[in-house]
């Protein structure tokens, strides 16, 4: 559900792969199944929400984009970083296969007779002054891309309709009777939520980082329908 939804806009549907970590414990097989799940939904646009290889590993950084080099969609494919990849290398790799990444930065899409903005966030920009320096003099809807979920608080202080969020891999490990471990440093694990007139999106994402297993949380491909938000 999105605040002042254009009609245009409404039904738009968005391919979303979050935290793939490509590495040791996270095989290529695992990842080329994601891609190949994103492609079968034939999404209009396609959102990569950061954290390609763990650690910032280099040996992984092309492997993983080649990996989503794939990826296509009528109305574009875009990324963002994460905590665990780097600002030159990662970013260069998804970009030498036409995936078009937004690191503190806005671009804007024509679809349906409506202009939709992307704007994407690095994970490391966490003040409001920052934030609102990527979304300032936007005129369209904005969805804001952000790797953490936190960023909600600023979005919702800056009337941002929607944001795409992942990183917390829906905790990972939930344990029955205790829940996720890291579940308390997070607005939302996983799923819907609302702060305001904003809505949030966050997805379990595909890999894992830590512990080489997931106990009781799936991974997740998602593919993220946008609805205007009925007024209460």
């Amino acid at each position: 559900p999105v605040s002042a939804l254009p009609p245009a806009l409404d039904g738009l549907r968005i391919g979303f792969l979050t935290d793939i970590h490509h590495s040791r414990t996270v095989p290529a097989d695992d990842v080329a199944r994601a891609v190949q799940l994103t492609l079968a939904q034939h999404p209009d646009l396609i959102v990569l929400g950061g954290d390609y290889v763990t650690f910032g590993d280099r040996s992984f950084v092309n492997p993983a984009a080649e990996l989503l080099a794939p990826l296509h969609a009528p109305h574009g494919v875009f990324a963002i970083l994460g905590n665990h990849d780097d600002d030159r290398d990662m970013p260069s790799a998804l970009e030498a296969q036409h995936i078009e990444v937004l690191k503190d930065a806005r671009t804007r899409i024509e679809l349906r007779g409506e202009r939709l903005e992307l704007a994407g966030v690095r994970f490391w920009t966490r003040r409001f002054e920052d934030v609102a320096r990527v979304l300032r003099k936007a005129t369209a809807t904005v969805l804001l891309l952000a790797h953490d979920p936190r960023r909600i608080v600023e979005a919702a202080m800056l009337q941002v309709p929607a944001v795409l969020s992942g990183h917390t891999h829906g905790g990972q490990v939930i344990i029955p009777g205790v829940g996720a471990v890291a579940g308390r440093r997070f607005p939302i694990l996983s799923g819907l939520g609302s702060r305001e007139n904003t809505s949030i999106f966050v997805s379990r994402g595909v890999g894992t980082v830590y512990v080489p297993v997931r106990i009781n949380c799936p991974p997740e491909v998602a593919v993220v329908t946008l609805k205007r938000r009925a007024q209460a």
